[in-house]
C-alpha cells in the first residue's frame, strides 16, 4: 500500500475507493459508448466528429487505468464487470442507433456527469488529505470539462 493511503483511516478509505470506483465504472460506460458513437456517426461532420470521439475514449480508457491503479493503491480490489459497472453508473450505455447531433448531446451530458462525480471524489479525498487522489480527481475533471466545451461547441 502506498504511503499515503496507508495512513488514511479505513473509514475514510473505504468513502475514498467507493469515488473511485463510481468514477471507474463511469468512465468505463462512457468509453465504450464514445467508440461505439466513433465507429457510427454519420453526417456532414463525419471527419470531426470521428477525430474527436476517438480523442474521448482514448484518452478515457488511459483514465479509466489511472482510477483503477488508485484503487489498487489501497489495496482493494479495482471492479472490472461490464455488469457491476452498469449497476453503478450514472452513465448509461447506448446502442449508437443516433444522429450526430445526439450523438454529441449525450457525451456532453455524459462528460458533465464524469466532472460531478470526480468533483465529488475530489472533496472527499481532500478532507481525508488524500492528495493523490485530489490531484487525480482534479486532472481529470480538467479533461471532462474540456471534452464537454468541444461538443457543446459543435451545437451552436
Amino acid at each position: 500500500m502506498g504511503l499515503v493511503a496507508a495512513k488514511i483511516e479505513p473509514a475514510a478509505k473505504e468513502d475514498i475507493v467507493n469515488g473511485l470506483t463510481q468514477a471507474l465504472a463511469e468512465t468505463n460506460i462512457e468509453t465504450l459508448k464514445a467508440q461505439n458513437f466513433h465507429w457510427n456517426v454519420t453526417g456532414m461532420s463525419f471527419g470531426p466528429l470521428h477525430e474527436l470521439f476517438q480523442k474521448i475514449y482514448e484518452d478515457h480508457f488511459e483514465g479509466q487505468d489511472l482510477l483503477a491503479e488508485r484503487i489498487k493503491a489501497f489495496d482493494a480490489h479495482a471492479e472490472g464487470r461490464y455488469s457491476v459497472f452498469l449497476e453503478r453508473s450514472a452513465i448509461e450505455e447506448h446502442d449508437g442507433h443516433a444522429d450526430a447531433r445526439t450523438m454529441i448531446e449525450v457525451l456532453m451530458k455524459d462528460q458533465e456527469t464524469l466532472s460531478s462525480t470526480l468533483s465529488s471524489l475530489a472533496q472527499v479525498a481532500e478532507e481525508h488529505g488524500d492528495w493523490a487522489t485530489n490531484d487525480l480527481a482534479t486532472g481529470r475533471i480538467e479533461i471532462h470539462d474540456k471534452f464537454a466545451w468541444m461538443l457543446r461547441a459543435h451545437l451552436k
